[in-house]
């Protein structure tokens, strides 16, 4: 692995500024196949806030795979695989849509580690995002960076065929991928450019968006309980899903507490997540 000292990264932090436009929001619900959803209205559903703060790199800072160049906020890491492998979400305050936001992003660290899919490094980035000077959602994403051709899973997972409570099976075909990178302004080539993936990165097809998998899992989640407000959600990608290939949700509820996953039929799970209800404020629609 290259001997770079990440640590002078750990700390660094950046602000943006946005609104929750109503816009995205129907965007998404169009792109998950709704036409009434099973959201609050007047406010952002969980999750959506993924939608806004997108990337604005100019074109001739665009690297390869179609993400920005390395640097900046993030550490140069030189490994060229790199992927959204998990996070955890707090929702403490509700959005409205309309809302002017502000998001604090802050590096809290990094970690280079060797595996049996060779060297590896995990940058955990945390984010708050304020709305009328109110902290109204706390997350953390891990993005991990990995040589190319590795093996694209992190742990074997429990089978799919776990006991669940409800399933629903999906299909994302190639425009689907394509819409949601539209929707959250992601140039990453193996979500569209099939040649890229294959020849480049070495996949077997384009690859499903970890966070639309996670918004996936959300969704199915609140088909079953329209209106629900979660306090928490967190998800960890354990392998990849590909287009044209279907794949089932599957969730299951331990009182507050819901567990999710998705996985592909006869395959090891390739999302775990898990979403928690916040009991105190919660009234589901009717």
């Amino acid at each position: 692995m290259e001997t770079v000292d990440y640590q002078s990264w750990v700390g660094r932090s950046e602000t943006s500024l946005d609104v929750a436009a109503p816009g995205p929001v129907a965007r998404l619900a169009a792109l998950l196949d709704h036409e009434n959803p099973p959201w609050r209205q007047g406010e952002l559903p969980p999750l959506a806030h993924w939608l806004y703060f997108l990337p604005g790199a100019r074109q001739s800072l665009i690297d390869e795979d179609g993400h920005p160049k390395r640097g900046g906020l993030l550490p140069p890491v030189a490994l060229p695989r790199r992927m959204w492998a998990g996070g955890r979400v707090e929702f403490l305050a509700p959005i409205a849509l309309g809302a002017a936001m502000t998001r604090r992003s802050t590096v809290r660290g990094v970690a280079p580690k060797t595996g049996k899919s060779g060297d590896m490094v995990f940058v955990t980035v945390g984010h708050e995002i304020f709305c009328d000077d109110r902290l109204a959602i706390v997350e953390e994403q891990d993005i991990v960076y990995r040589e190319r051709g590795a093996a694209a899973a992190t742990a074997e997972g429990r089978a799919a065929a776990a006991a669940f409570d409800a399933q629903r099976s999906v299909t994302a075909d190639a425009v689907m991928l394509f819409r949601y990178s539209a929707l959250t302004f992601n140039g990453h080539r193996i979500h569209y450019d099939r040649d890229y993936a294959r020849d480049v990165e070495f996949y077997q097809g384009l690859v499903v968006h970890g966070p639309l998998i996670a918004t996936l899992l959300m969704d199915h989640h609140l088909r079953r309980h329209p209106g629900r407000r979660i306090a928490r959600f967190g998800f960890r990608a354990q392998r990849p899903l590909f287009d044209g290939a279907p794949f089932d949700l599957f969730s299951r509820m331990d009182g507050s507490r819901t567990e999710l996953w998705a996985a592909a039929p006869d395959a090891p799970v390739a999302m775990s997540a898990y979403a928690e209800a916040d009991e105190l404020s919660n009234s589901e629609l009717g």
